[in-house]
């Protein structure tokens, strides 16, 4: 009897007692596919959130080990990190602005033309960004013709996505003083018909109609800002770095100007960030000049896990295929003569970049073609040994080139692998700019344009994704790069320069934040860093090809924070 009750009594003690204390989170993801992206891309099924980081991933048993006040069954969909951007323009629309962007025909675009010359009446400036050729049905440019007839009493200038090249209307050529006999200007080209008469589009002078439209004050586009911030987290984007920001708002004696602007600088993203939640932000700063940014006391790196400085740049050094006017180092096919245009001398280009390397900037200058990037490159490589060890981060500077559209001869290649010089490349530049590219390059040329798997698996070089606006959309360029494939769904001979999907998901996610330092806070979904990342509505490792393009980002989370869940019926 006395074992009996023994028995009985232990029995009872151990249903008093908690089968297990279950440790504290904010917020449990479980049932889900979890890529990790960590360095053997291992997936998990739960994620444990805990003051904005990742405090555990793993399995099923982690929703027992833990109590949270908010939990959600993904229901197998997919968990990952959130996309970094390393290159981004953020724009807002101004009260004379249209969204040519958004038109799927030139009559569309003029149906804008009109109604925006009603609201504002004669001779007020219509300006806009975004058209593309491609999109429009009628598949040609603009020119002043299709302007003149929606609104002939209104100076009009249209900037081209990709913003290397403008078209404007009659009104607008007679006030920026073009007519068929005024030159070229530096660094551009003015187009012109058959008869000789400009036919609206510059390339590359965008300012020369710009300078003449009454400018915008930071103040009215605040808000559009904003708005455009947040869009960046419906598309998954949790980090970027932003390609258009200057210091011009600093004191006049710490590097600023006396009138800054309506441009976002350093101190306006810091603003938007206190006030609401938009994606952390690195900042390429415009070069100023020396004597500006040797009177600014900070440099790269400075700031925090919500605004950060980056590289100087994007400082363009030729210009683009949305021109075109990208500089070769062979004839454009069908042009002979004609390489497009650098900007810079060699001795220009080496004063900025050795002047930014003795203040411990980072660099990421914008060069597209062949003979830009070979000039970059040889710029950077001078700089590096002359000023050895002198940055704050000692010698991992981690300088890059932006967009690397056409792939350099082998030396410059070397070059960039000894020197350990990083790429921030935008594969949906093939998707979008594909007929641009057939136009205008050789066949070698074509096949290894935006090269990802060239430089990453036969010389080494460290890679990471962005889009600069060509579109902002993760899906296209992880569609590109891993296809090779244009709207139309033909490779055209890419392949070879194609990746796997894990390969161009850690380049959009993982390795952006290499280029800013922050590969210990984000970029992978692992104890420690940052609970910035993405629902996914399909899985992204095993659906179609075609598929990529349309998957739909379900929830964003920064730092552990909902910013953005999809609507779907009946919400």
């Amino acid at each position: 009897m006395k074992l009996k009750h023994n028995w009985l009594a232990a029995i009872a003690l151990a249903a008093a007692l908690p089968v297990a204390a279950q440790e504290k989170a904010d917020l449990v993801l479980y049932h889900g596919k979890v890529l990790t992206v960590d360095t053997t891309f291992s997936i998990k099924s739960t994620l444990v959130v805990k003051d904005g980081r990742i405090l555990a991933v793993g399995g099923d048993e982690l929703v027992q080990r833990y109590t949270a006040a908010t939990k959600v069954d993904l229901g197998g969909r997919v968990l990952m990190p959130g996309f970094m951007d390393t290159h981004l323009h953020i724009t807002a629309l101004a009260r004379n602005d249209i969204q040519p962007d958004k038109a799927k025909s030139i009559a569309d675009i003029q149906r804008m033309l009109r109604s925006k010359a009603k609201e504002l009446g004669p001779g007020e400036w219509i300006t806009g960004y975004g058209w593309d050729e491609a999109q429009l049905a009628e598949k040609r440019n603009l020119t002043r013709d299709d302007l003149d007839v929606a609104a002939p009493h209104n100076p009009v200038s249209l900037v081209r996505a990709g913003g290397h090249s403008s078209v404007g209307n009659s009104m607008a050529l007679k006030i920026a003083g073009i007519d068929r006999n005024t030159p070229d200007p530096e660094f551009g080209l003015i187009e012109h018909t058959a008869r000789g008469e400009p036919n609206g589009i510059i390339r590359e002078r965008n300012d020369l109609y710009w300078r003449h439209v009454p400018q915008a004050h930071y103040e009215d586009l605040r808000s559009g800002y904003i708005a455009s911030l947040k869009r960046l987290l419906a598309l998954g984007v949790t980090s970027f770095e932003s390609a258009t920001t200057t210091i011009d708002d600093e004191p006049v004696d710490q590097g600023g100007i006396a009138h800054p602007g309506s441009a976002l600088t350093f101190r306006r993203f810091q603003s938007i960030a206190a006030e609401t939640d938009i994606p952390r932000a690195t900042l390429y700063i415009f070069y100023p000049g020396a004597e500006r940014l040797k009177a600014y006391p900070h440099h790269s790196g400075y700031g925090d896990e919500k605004v950060r400085l980056g590289p100087i740049g994007e400082n363009a050094v030729d210009g683009g295929f949305t021109g075109p006017t990208a500089w070769t180092l062979v004839d454009y096919k069908g042009m002979p003569g004609f390489r497009g245009k650098g900007r810079y001398t060699d001795a220009e280009l080496q004063a900025m970049v050795d002047t930014a390397a003795s203040l411990g900037w980072q660099m990421g200058l914008h060069c597209i073609g062949d003979a830009a990037i070979q000039q970059t490159i040889i710029a950077y490589d001078k700089a590096l040994v002359k000023y050895p060890g002198t940055d704050h981060m000692g010698d991992n500077r981690r300088w890059f080139t932006d967009h690397f559209t056409i792939m350099p001869p082998d030396a410059t290649m070397a070059m960039m692998a000894k020197d350990r010089i990083l790429i921030a490349q935008q594969p949906n530049f093939g998707y979008n700019l594909e007929a641009r590219y057939n136009q205008t390059m050789d066949e070698w040329r074509v096949t290894h344009n935006n090269s990802v798997a060239t430089p990453v698996k036969k010389f080494g070089i460290f890679m990471a994704f962005g889009s600069d606006n060509l579109p902002v959309d993760p899906r296209v360029g992880l569609y590109f790069a891993t296809t090779r494939r244009g709207p139309d769904g033909v490779q055209h001979g890419y392949a070879e320069e194609s990746v796997s999907r894990p390969e161009a998901i850690r380049m959009y996610t993982a390795n952006g934040p290499y280029l800013s330092w922050e590969e210990n806070i984000k970029g992978t979904l692992e104890p420690g860093k940052l609970a910035d990342m993405i629902v996914l509505d399909e899985d992204i490792l095993t659906v179609p090809d075609e598929q990529l393009l349309t998957l739909r980002i379900d929830r964003t989370y920064l730092g552990g924070k909902l910013v953005y869940e999809r609507k779907t019926r009946g919400q």
